[in-house]
């Protein structure tokens, strides 16, 4: 297993990518992002993970001198002469024809996340569903196979099953972790292995080395949503990885107020990917593009403490009487915490845990009597959210599936925000006294 990296020390893919482009321009331009030095010395050092959220992919000076990136709410943009045109349409001008395939706000965004996740390219969906059914639309074709992990989102788990099945395409799932199984499960037909790490919600945290392999040995390519890890905590290209998703929605844009989302790899292996985008039209609004580059500027900040209150609250839960089991791969005691510890800077702010000798109605007035938490549904900003999964998102599933998914009764999920973490201790000691 590879061992894990710092924040910063980013590689340099070979070839000229938005991600080696934003850091070029940092070093450039951006007297913070570097250590000067001599002609004919070392070259300057790659910026820190804080400066890139702040400065990468974004023009050093930006239309009339805003300090912002302006939002671009054009549908589409004109060309000054057909010869202008025929410089686009040649390939010899890099800019933008028709908001469908891409607007200044995107580009910028898109080449922020690369540098953030060490990718060449990055691909900014409408949500982070819309992200992971381009890539399989695009992928896939009647007659192919994918194989998931069977703990996962169960949105993603409904598209696959329910809906590529429409189409011909078979989806085969397998035990979280049985990387034996998963292989057993390839054939000639196999295109693409899925998994999260880690996963929702029980936060199983993937080998990722051991995942890529069975990919490269089987020459199928691999996927990973990161949402719960966030580029903060891990890369997992870094461990041969072809694609990497994020429901932007969640850590990246921090504030409860956008849906996005993003897929991040190779160049070359995203240019169908893109191609098909400007097709389905499967894309994110100005407005939200801003407002997912203004979140992105704090994403670091915003880490530090939701890992800091992830483990905080986890470690107070498991040692409460009335908490059953802790679900966050920073404890020792989840299964998977030695494959975090080896691959992750941080675990995240998202806990899961179960109630002791609770029913479903007891749970939910645990649920009920906390004050700073708000009932709802994701994760990843910068308020706390509680939820009952059974109620929130299995509901309507049938006692024996959830069972199948790992859906208990007493199980309540909690998304830590930026608040001060005592005061979510207190709160949750004094819901889990009724």
């Amino acid at each position: 297993m590879q061992t894990k990296h710092t924040n910063g020390d980013a590689t340099s893919p070979s070839s000229t990518t938005p991600s080696d482009q934003a850091n070029a321009s940092l070093s450039a331009n951006d007297p913070a992002a570097n250590s000067r030095v001599e002609p004919g010395t070392m070259p300057t050092r790659r910026a820190g993970l804080s400066t890139q959220c702040v400065h990468a992919g974004e023009q050093r000076q930006k239309d009339s001198g805003s300090i912002a990136t302006p939002i671009y709410t054009a549908a589409t943009f004109t060309f000054e002469s057909t010869d202008d045109l025929l410089r686009f349409v040649n390939g010899e001008d890099q800019r933008e024809e028709y908001g469908r395939y891409g607007n200044p706000n995107e580009r910028s965004v898109e080449a922020k996340i690369a540098a953030l996740e060490k990718c060449e390219e990055a691909i900014v969906y409408g949500s982070g569903m819309s992200a992971i059914v381009g890539l399989l639309m695009t992928k896939l074709s009647a007659g192919d196979e994918i194989v998931f992990f069977d703990q996962c989102y169960h949105r993603s788990r409904e598209f696959c099953a329910k809906h590529l099945s429409r189409f011909g395409v078979v989806t085969r799932q397998v035990t979280t972790g049985d990387y034996d199984a998963m292989e057993a499960a390839i054939n000639r037909n196999t295109k693409m292995l899925v998994s999260e790490s880690p996963t929702n919600p029980h936060l199983s945290v993937i080998d990722l080395e051991k995942f890529a392999a069975v990919g490269k040995a089987n020459e199928v390519e691999t996927l990973i949503d990161a949402t719960l890890a966030t580029p903060y905590n891990l890369n997992p290209t870094e461990y041969g990885v072809d694609y990497v998703l994020h429901s932007a929605t969640k850590y990246l844009g921090g504030h409860n107020d956008l849906l996005a989302g993003v897929l991040c790899g190779r160049s070359e292996q995203l240019e169908a990917v893109r191609s098909m985008r400007g097709i389905l039209g499967n894309i994110s609004s100005p407005h939200n593009l801003y407002l997912l580059e203004r979140g992105l500027k704090t994403f670091e900040l915003r880490m530090r403490r939701q890992n800091e209150n992830g483990l905080r609250i986890a470690e107070f839960l498991e040692s409460h009487p009335r908490v059953e089991r802790v679900y966050y791969p920073g404890l020792k005691s989840h299964p998977t915490h030695a494959i975090a510890a080896a691959q992750m800077r941080g675990f995240g702010g998202l806990i899961t845990f179960t109630i002791r000798d609770a029913d479903w109605k007891q749970t939910a007035n645990i649920v009920d009597a906390a004050r700073i938490p708000r009932i709802a549904p994701s994760l990843g900003g910068v308020e706390s959210l509680i939820e009952q999964p059974l109620v929130m998102s299995y509901f309507h599933c049938t006692p024996e599936d959830r069972v199948r998914f790992g859906i208990d009764d007493n199980m309540i999920r909690m998304s830590c925000g930026i608040e001060n973490g005592d005061d979510l201790i207190a709160d949750l000691e004094q819901a889990l006294s009724v």
